[in-house]
């Protein structure tokens, strides 16, 4: 055990070797990119190689099914389980090759020199070759590929078939949409600045953007850059915000002096985003988490904003903030997160068929558990980032059925699709992830 610990403390520290690691994290521990991509990015010292090692990540997340597929027609014989470092060092090759402007050579003999570093010098000849075979034959090796749906769309089957039978006319163009990168997209603090005051600032430090027709507060760069970078992020006249997830705060319709509760609110950009736009609201920003209500309180605290935070199970309310009643209250539920793949592409992989039946479950639990909660006369906005009807319309009105006091407020936009029940946003339209809203009203 100390020989292997020895082993390991003296292996170099490489973009490569961190991201096959990342990725083993991912795929046999089932650990998200969120937890363990920025503990490994703090192992590198140089920026670009941080952006180089989310590059890898990310891109080996988005298109795995794919490149695994390819990998297929080059191998003779499956590798075995104790080699998966080094199947995955083959996929990260076939990455850099499909979808990266890295010069061929260097892609294929650093990638197969990772092998040597991970002390499996066999295996420096087999990368070597396989991915010089890809680049002899990667039109056909695609193609032959692409044949399989899962490979084409890079999904697993589960989710390829409930996205066929929840959107048949669209499901070619939402699967495509889900292996986009996404655009970098900012929420505008219109209590600091207008956005036509910021798109100015960005223009001066001759920084590209357009504006989406909603909502009123979304800016969307033409290239990604570091917040750091952007004009006025130390002084809170932005945060960086989905233009979808900006739609929360402006359907809460909300009033002076109201009281708010945003019960499942980290990381906290819809609650800031209602306190921008309702500065003298009492607002009690919950989670079950609190490691995330952390990233909560820092976001406050950047965009000088006062909130109440507490910890707390939106299913189970119990303590000072399950005792008080609300005018409004967003109910942004755990959900599948099926609309923002794009944004987060671990989330194939993370996800199972049989959560989407739990996760309904939780959300008729969370639901039932808030809804004593807001005061008569008041609204409550339902929030998932899901594509799938299970946790969206069938879930409000499931709801509504059983509710006698509840109805539905119909939203009436410009903006995404009207389901049965409330409206849902698609990723790739108008500049805006998967995003599905009911507002609810209390009789």
């Amino acid at each position: 055990m100390e020989r292997c610990l020895a082993k390991q403390r003296k292996r170099p520290v490489t973009t490569r070797l961190l991201a096959i690691e990342v990725m083993q994290q991912l795929l046999q521990d089932g650990r998200s990119l969120s937890d363990t991509l920025p503990i490994a990015q703090q192992r590198l010292e140089e920026p670009k190689d941080q952006a180089l090692l989310q590059e890898f990540c990310f891109g080996m997340a988005r298109w795995f099914a794919r490149l695994d597929a390819v990998a297929g027609e080059l191998l003779q014989k499956k590798l075995k389980r104790k080699d998966f470092d080094i199947q995955l060092l083959i996929l990260l090759g076939l990455y850099q090759l499909i979808y990266m402007r890295l010069a061929d050579h260097a892609a294929v003999s650093q990638t197969a020199e990772s092998a040597r570093q991970l002390g499996k010098n066999w295996a420096v000849g087999l990368i070597n070759g396989v991915l010089r075979n890809f680049q002899r034959g990667d039109v056909a090796l695609l193609e032959r590929a692409d044949a399989s749906q899962t490979a084409r769309f890079s999904s697993p089957e589960w989710l390829l078939q409930r996205v066929q039978h929840s959107w048949p006319d669209r499901w070619q163009t939402l699967l495509d949409a889900a292996n986009q990168r996404p655009p970098m997209t900012l929420r505008v603090n219109e209590t600091h600045l207008s956005r036509e005051t910021y798109l100015l600032q960005l223009q001066q430090q001759s920084i590209e953007a357009d504006i989406v027709p909603e909502p009123a507060s979304a800016v969307v760069l033409k290239k990604p850059r570091p917040v750091q970078l952007l004009p006025g992020f130390v002084e809170g006249d932005f945060s960086v915000q989905d233009a979808g997830a900006q739609l929360a705060a402006t359907l809460l319709d909300l009033k002076p002096g109201q009281r708010i509760l945003d019960a499942c609110a980290a990381p906290g950009g819809k609650s800031c985003h209602i306190l921008e736009l309702a500065s003298d609201a009492a607002l009690t920003a919950m989670d079950i988490d609190a490691r995330r209500l952390e990233r909560v309180k820092e976001n406050l605290l950047r965009l000088k904003l006062n909130a109440t935070l507490v910890i707390g199970d939106a299913a189970k309310p119990e303590g000072e903030w399950a005792e008080q009643q609300y005018d409004r209250i967003l109910l942004d539920v755990p959900c599948s997160a099926t609309g923002v793949i794009r944004r987060h592409p671990d989330i194939k992989w993370l996800r199972r068929e049989e959560d989407i039946a739990q996760l309904a479950q939780l959300q008729s639990q969370i639901l039932d558990a808030i809804w004593p909660l807001l005061k008569p006369g008041g609204l409550m906005l339902y929030a998932t980032c899901s594509l799938l009807p299970d946790e969206n319309e069938q879930q409000v009105s499931l709801f509504l059925a059983r509710t006698a006091d509840a109805a539905e407020r119909p939203i009436n936009a410009t903006w995404g699709h009207a389901k049965t029940v409330g409206r849902q946003t698609l990723p790739g339209e108008a500049m805006m992830d998967g995003f599905y809203y009911a507002t609810l009203e209390k009789q």
